[in-house]
């Protein structure tokens, strides 16, 4: 078996489920729309997982299945192509995703609106590996698009309230922003390199045809595109709104599908970035502050899925860190593990929504860990990984990251680093404290309908908690008697440079991010178990510092005077003042002008032969005048 037969087949099937789910809906029950939308994925994975032991053995491959675009120079081949990049995105995707797709069996299974879930669902996921799989940049920009489009339909899903259909119209709107970006970096790359298939623009850089500043400018306009997909700074502000969709939504966009595309294409163009010094140290300066700044946020925040939020952006922040010093292999491990953790925290997190009648704010539960006792420890694993406790896989991953930044020279993001992982260890705490410790404070109704999930639920739950703790060896540091496969499987696709660190000093950078993590926990501990008044009394000490990370450094409100307004106005104003009085002017006046025009003429139109008689004669009397005239 050839893999060239068989990978390009991996995004066929969550397609033809989309097409299939809402034509036969009708006659499918919920358990047939179930098979298709989750069997269809599955299948996805098994060939995913084929096409990757095949990969082993074979090599990459590629594969055109036809000329899609053919204008004068312009030449776009519809084609994929599986190396070690695409095939770890094709397994998270595939693999994440179709457990996320099991989960939302039980999660979505009461809704109305099921078969229509599905097929969003579905598109998603076929958009995502679309992405990921594509030789070229147009096709990733069929797939780049494809989430876009996506993601506005789950995250407006229940369009029967205002504030998801808002957050779905923000989420669409905001990412047009990145995209005009993006969309600029593939013309100029076409314009400069002649293809858009990234062997050909690979080859093009190595031949040293590139300049650095045409690098530097084709660079960061890809990257307007990747931080407004990957939700950085300043295009972020859509993700928390994004938590009006259901929970699987916000599990399979913030783990395995949207946000991670920008990682990805940074990852995939790393031959580009490692050549423009500029366009990296961006990239690591905007993933390093939005990393401390969206945990900030998630410091204080009471809604248990917009605190998951703030924590994906922090990480993607961390992602783009590790990319912009140079790691990329560090910046797409992390992405690996994170996908497995966070997966797991928004879906352990739908199960305490579940579990409590759709209630989301964390001041309202506390000591379910006795009610909920599969959900409560995987819960608990995930909070482990993300803060990086040694033994789980977000300790790997994080660690690579904070090393290539501190090897990269900039101390100040090593250092900023280092301090999100405490704050990321604090409010993850923070909400295991309030959440399953201390006193009961839901409501009494409530409290007698509390159950755990079923096990169509739990048992993904159970899965993605066993890969938060394993996922982490497949990149075990030689420090720790490893290999770091991982890196070596990404070598023959991203090239970097490498640093030499005694294991000395490698363990010392281990240990203080670990106390780092420590510290956070320890303080969570001691401020929602030991005092649980303490930070109430914080609170109003530093009102004027909390209410600023609690109103989200009023960013929102920042955006909607400097932006949302004057666009809101002045669209009103072209509408009274272009459309209605000149453009809709025009038209009334042409057909009042018709109308009166009309009304003259239908008076000649009296039915009497006489009068038509008399406008002969009258008519030929005077072409025969003007006749004469001109003799």
């Amino acid at each position: 078996m050839r893999l060239e037969d068989l990978f390009w087949l991996i995004p066929l099937f969550p397609a033809i489920s989309t097409v299939l789910i809402p034509l036969f809906s009708k006659y499918l029950r919920k358990a047939g729309v179930s098979l298709l939308a989750c069997g269809s994925v599955f299948l996805s994975f098994i060939f995913s997982s084929i096409s990757f032991f095949l990969l082993l053995n074979q090599g990459p491959a590629k594969k055109i299945l036809y000329e899609w675009i053919a204008v004068s120079n312009l030449k776009i081949n519809l084609s994929f192509q599986f190396d070690p990049l695409s095939a770890v995105m094709a397994l998270v995707v595939s693999g994440v995703g179709f457990l996320i797709h099991v989960y939302s069996i039980g999660y979505m299974g009461k809704d109305p609106g099921y078969a229509r879930y599905f097929t969003y669902l579905n598109l998603f996921t076929f958009s995502m590996l679309l992405l990921v799989l594509s030789s070229n940049l147009a096709l990733m920009f069929v797939g780049w698009e494809g989430v876009g489009l996506c993601s506005y339909l789950l995250i407006g899903f229940w369009y029967h309230k205002d504030s998801a259909a808002n957050a779905g119209k923000k989420a669409f709107i905001v990412n047009r922003v990145g995209d005009f970006g993006f969309l600029l970096g593939i013309l100029f790359t076409f314009f400069t390199v002649g293809s858009l298939e990234f062997t050909s623009i690979n080859e093009y850089i190595k031949g040293g045809h590139l300049s650095t500043s045409l690098a530097t400018v084709i660079g960061l306009l890809l990257f307007v595109g990747a931080v407004g997909k990957s939700a950085q700074l300043p295009l972020y502000v859509w993700l928390p709104d994004a938590m009006e969709g259901p929970t699987p939504v916000s599990a399979l966009i913030h783990a395995a599908t949207m946000v991670t595309a920008g990682v990805y294409m940074v990852s995939r163009m790393n031959l580009l970035y490692s050549l423009s010094e500029i366009a990296s140290e961006v990239v690591a300066v905007i993933g390093g502050i939005t990393a401390i700044y969206s945990a900030s946020m998630g410091l204080v925040q009471n809604d248990i899925k917009r605190i998951l939020a703030y924590s994906t952006i922090s990480q993607i922040g961390y992602m783009m860190l590790g990319c912009g010093s140079g790691s990329y292999s560090s910046g797409m491990f992390h992405l690996t593990t994170h996908a497995f953790f966070k997966a797991l925290l928004f879906l352990s997190a739908g199960s305490v929504i579940h579990a409590l009648s759709d209630e989301m704010d964390i001041r309202k539960m506390g000591g379910l860990r006795k009610y909920l006792p599969v959900t409560f420890p995987v819960f608990l694993i995930g909070a482990l990984a993300i803060s990086g406790i040694p033994g789980l896989s977000g300790f790997f991953s994080k660690d690579e990251i904070l090393l290539s930044a501190y090897l990269s020279g900039r101390k100040w993001i090593w250092i900023i680093g280092v301090i999100t992982a405490g704050m990321t260890a604090f409010y993850m705490f923070r909400l295991i404290f309030l959440v399953f410790y201390g006193k009961e404070r839901m409501d009494e109704e409530v409290k007698h309908h509390i159950h755990e999930s079923p096990k169509v639920m739990t048992i993904p739950l159970i899965i993605l908690a066993g890969l938060s703790v394993i996922g982490g060896y497949i990149g075990l540091p030689e420090a720790m008697g490893g290999r770091n496969w991982f890196r070596s499987f990404l070598s023959s696709v991203i090239e970097e440079e490498s640093h030499p660190i005694s294991h000395s000093t490698e363990y010392l950078l281990m240990g203080i991010s670990v106390i780092s993590a420590l510290i956070g926990i320890y303080i969570a501990w001691l401020f929602y178990i030991k005092n649980p008044e303490l930070p109430e009394k914080l609170a109003k000490k530093f009102k004027a510092l909390y209410t600023l990370l609690y109103r989200k450094y009023y960013v929102d409100e920042i955006y909607d005077f400097l932006f949302v307004k004057p666009t809101l106005k002045g669209s009103e104003g072209l509408w009274k003042g272009i459309d209605l009085s000149t453009i809709d002017g025009i038209a009334h006046a042409s057909a009042k002008g018709a109308n009166a025009g009309g009304s003259i003429l239908s008076r000649i139109q009296t039915g009497l032969v006489k009068d038509y008689g008399f406008l002969f004669l009258l008519g030929t009397i005077i072409i025969l005048g003007y006749w004469l005239w001109k003799l």
